[in-house]
């Protein structure tokens, strides 16, 4: 499915044809994405297959999110801040009994939400992908010295976020129970899970695949690692369901999510300066920190809240402007670095017709 869209978006169009254009040279197996609007019908454009030989990808296809989850937790843990049951203050030593974390006693839970712990960043990733069992990779944590006072310096971590996972477990439920309870069921999102077996449950789901040769990919089989850190990387998605987060955390649902808890997530905390280095995003950032759960940039002077996801065989993108109440996302069953290419594209091209739009208003004016 490949959508046209009214003469009045034609940046999107124009979008569109580019990532069409993209995507076929590189042989991209499926993806997809979309433009939210507060209020309005989505605009979603589908390309592509499960797998090579698989079905065709529809807005209810589910995806791996990968890193993509941390906006999940980001938003779960803020709601049960708001009851009470946790403050960002908490100690991560309080949330398991199992790790003193002697070695960082300053280290809270908004340290680990926030990537701001102090310890080595993406610390013992190399275990997770050696199946090494949590636990173990958790103890290994506690003997690490920081770089940092936590809250003081940004280093990214997915290890560290099985801390919550225990959490969870010592009182008896599941961080999939969890975000089910508070997040997706409230939410309406009926593609959305957690873990690999939910994927694979799914009755349309995309399957992996990497790169063997130059514009050539073979589709592999479903990781579980990064799974055994779900607040990590745990959360699977549709299109469908994407666009009832996205929604969401435009404003949509205040009843659920409140506008105090995504302005709450979202505030600047650490700096993150190797970000306004990347490839075509440095043309447009003026600056670059770290919320709790989300990246937050100054776009060429607007706001927009930004987080991505690479497991093997998936990229993951979603993001939103605030102010203009417009989020993106997309999905896509191939680790290929377009996908930063391209959202970082949309938001050139959403901002630069805005701009002009905004400009024509106020000369309008009497």
């Amino acid at each position: 499915m490949f959508s046209s869209f009214a003469h009045s978006e034609e940046w999107l169009d124009d979008f569109a044809k580019r990532v069409k254009s993209k995507t076929s040279k590189q042989r991209v197996p499926g993806y997809l994405f979309a433009l939210v609007e507060e209020g309005k019908p989505a605009k979603m454009v589908v390309s592509g297959k499960t797998a090579s030989n698989g079905t065709a990808i529809t807005p209810q296809t589910v995806f791996r999110l990968a890193s993509v989850s941390k906006t999940f937790t980001s938003i779960l843990m803020a709601k049960l801040v708001e009851e009470n049951k946790l403050s960002w203050q908490t100690p991560v030593k309080q949330m398991t009994n199992e790790f003193s974390f002697d070695n960082a006693k300053n280290l809270q839970l908004a340290h680990v939400v926030g990537q701001s712990s102090g310890f080595s960043p993406n610390a013992y990733d190399n275990l997770i992908e050696a199946n090494y069992p949590v636990k173990r990779v958790l103890s290994m944590l506690t003997a690490l010295k920081p770089l940092c006072t936590p809250g003081e310096c940004y280093t990214y971590q997915n290890t560290l976020f099985g801390v919550i996972e225990e959490y969870f477990e010592e009182n008896n439920t599941s961080y999939g129970q969890q975000l089910e309870n508070e997040v997706l069921r409230p939410l309406n999102m009926k593609g959305a899970s957690v873990g690999r077996a939910s994927l694979q449950a799914s009755s349309s789901w995309a399957k992996p695949h990497v790169a063997i040769a130059k514009n050539k990919w073979r589709s592999v089989p479903v990781s579980e690692d990064y799974y055994r850190y779900s607040p990590a990387a745990g959360v699977n998605a549709s299109g469908a369901d994407m666009v009832k987060w996205v929604g969401a955390l435009l404003g949509e649902k205040p009843n659920i999510i409140g506008p105090h808890i995504i302005d709450q997530v979202t505030q600047p905390r650490v700096k993150t300066k190797r970000e306004m280095h990347r490839r075509l995003w440095k043309r447009y950032l003026k600056d670059a920190h770290y919320g709790l759960g989300w990246r937050v940039y100054d776009f060429d002077g607007h706001r927009l809240n930004y987080h991505g996801g690479w497991v093997k065989g998936y990229r993951a993108a979603v993001s939103f402007a605030p102010d203009q109440k417009v989020g993106y996302f997309m999905l896509m069953n191939a680790e290929s670095n377009l996908i930063n290419d391209f959202t970082a594209d949309f938001w050139a091209s959403y901002f630069e017709q805005y701009d002009e739009k905004q400009k024509l208003l106020s000369t309008a004016k009497p």
